[in-house]
């Protein structure tokens, strides 16, 4: 993987928040296995215990169970750290339609702690997640960076304040910060039983019990799906990124483009199955079509995603074959 040949100084600290999350835990893995110190907050709101329960017993591992909206856990969680990655935050374009104002006060009043306790802390580096819903209704694709329409949810108007929150902090205070919006990041860990869940571990968890799954709308809405390995790469290479590239934001995916009956397809194919889904309803904020330009994080970032979608489905298959 590309981010294996990333290098840090031996006696690195990384903080991760929401890092019994699916990302979180993940990046809170490749740390470890790269031989570096991580510390993780996280509350367990959306996180799960046994998300960690691997890494605690390795000496370079630290936990504090703690929510960001308390601003002294936050300067707690911060102390001594090189690095940050912001990744504790309520997810789901649905969940912020029912519940707009817990989204609001974890993702916008909890980074913006975060970023002041980053700042106060002099970290190196605070590198966040933003997500590909801040494109909203604008049309063009691929997307690129600098054009966005209008936000279609509460969760797209949280990412969106927290980047303008991060420009503003390394233009004011010198916070490094670099912004990484996410485009459908799917892989081990991913939760298929929350009533959140996202299409990959719903449609692998229902084919595993021979059930059909629903999709919401026709099934020709697109995605520019991303492998979690993916992610990590671009989360370790923001790290080291040289100093112009900071108060940014960029695309994080593979740079490709699925329809969702397509993708459907293929895992009832590598999983070999034949059962048709169900359809549904749209669901209310959905962005119909998506596709990053991914140019933008090559250029600036050094990040070169080597997982495509086809091979993330086949590792994901068999990680929740054991899980599930």
């Amino acid at each position: 993987m590309g981010y294996k040949n990333v290098e840090f100084p031996v006696d690195t600290l990384f903080l991760v928040t929401g890092g019994a999350g699916f990302i979180g835990s993940n990046l809170a893995e490749a740390i470890l296995e790269m031989g570096y110190r991580v510390r993780v907050l996280d509350n367990f709101l959306t996180g799960k215990r046994e998300n960690i329960q691997g890494f605690e017993q390795n000496e370079r591992f630290e936990f504090i169970e703690g929510d960001i909206r308390d601003i002294d856990i936050c300067q707690r969680a911060c102390a001594g750290i090189d690095y940050v990655l912001h990744h504790a935050a309520l997810g789901s374009v649905p969940r912020s339609i029912e519940d707009p104002a817990t989204s609001n006060d974890i993702n916008i009043g909890g980074a913006l702690n975060m970023m002041i306790a980053a700042r106060d802390c002099k970290v190196k580096k605070f590198v966040y997640a933003s997500s590909s819903s801040v494109y909203g209704d604008h049309p063009e694709l691929p997307k690129v960076e600098h054009k966005i329409g209008k936000p279609l949810s509460p969760y797209a108007i949280t990412k969106k304040v927290n980047e303008l929150y991060a420009r503003n902090f390394f233009e004011l205070y010198g916070l490094k910060t670099i912004g990484l919006r996410y485009f459908n990041v799917f892989g081990k860990r991913q939760d298929p039983h929350s009533i959140y869940a996202a299409v990959i571990p719903i449609f692998v968890k229902n084919l595993l019990k021979n059930e059909a799954s629903k999709i919401n709308g026709d099934g020709l809405q697109s995605r520019d799906f991303t492998y979690i390995d993916n992610v990590v790469e671009a989360n370790l290479k923001a790290c080291l990124a040289k100093d112009e590239a900071c108060g940014e934001v960029y695309n994080v995916a593979y740079g490709g483009r699925a329809f969702l009956i397509d993708l459907y397809n293929s895992i009832c194919e590598l999983m070999g199955k034949k059962i048709e889904p169900v359809y549904g309803p749209e669901r209310a904020g959905d962005i119909k079509h998506s596709n990053a330009d991914i140019s933008k994080a090559k250029l600036m970032l050094d990040y070169e995603p080597e997982i495509d979608t086809f091979e993330g489905l086949k590792r994901s298959i068999e990680w929740y074959k054991n899980y599930l």
